[in-house]
């Protein structure tokens, strides 16, 4: 049985870093893309990273390139996300996702497996 657990979050304040990790159980990490959503209080769930399985090739949403690093370590099974010079506006419930190759791999349909989120919470 797959499992993807999400831990890293919290309060912090503007500007400051938090670390997020996705350690998955039931299946091997190496083999998959994963990536990283989120999902603000009443808005839709949104890819802001992703980290493909081939070539560890990344993505990143416009809002958080420069400031966010998607990484792996096969040896652990474990996702990370890198979090730096956070702003309010990434408040939000944070996802890591296996993604399924369903279809694009910015919605959120083509990922199959999903943690159950961490919150993060960026005070002004």
């Amino acid at each position: 049985q797959v499992h993807l657990v999400e831990s890293g979050g919290g309060l912090v304040q503007a500007g400051g870093s938090l670390r997020l990790s996705c350690a998955a159980s039931g299946l091997t990490f190496s083999n998959y893309s994963v990536g990283w959503f989120r999902q603000a209080p009443g808005k839709g769930r949104d890819l802001v990273a992703r980290i493909s399985w081939t070539n560890s090739a990344t993505y990143y949403t416009d809002s958080v390139k420069g400031r966010f690093t998607i990484s792996r370590d096969n040896a652990k099974n474990t996702v990370y996300l890198q979090m730096n010079s956070l702003k309010p506006e990434d408040t939000a419930v944070y996802y890591c996702a296996r993604d399924g190759a369903r279809a694009t791999y910015l919605s959120p349909i083509n990922y199959d497996y999903w943690g159950q989120g961490t919150q993060v919470t960026v005070s002004s």
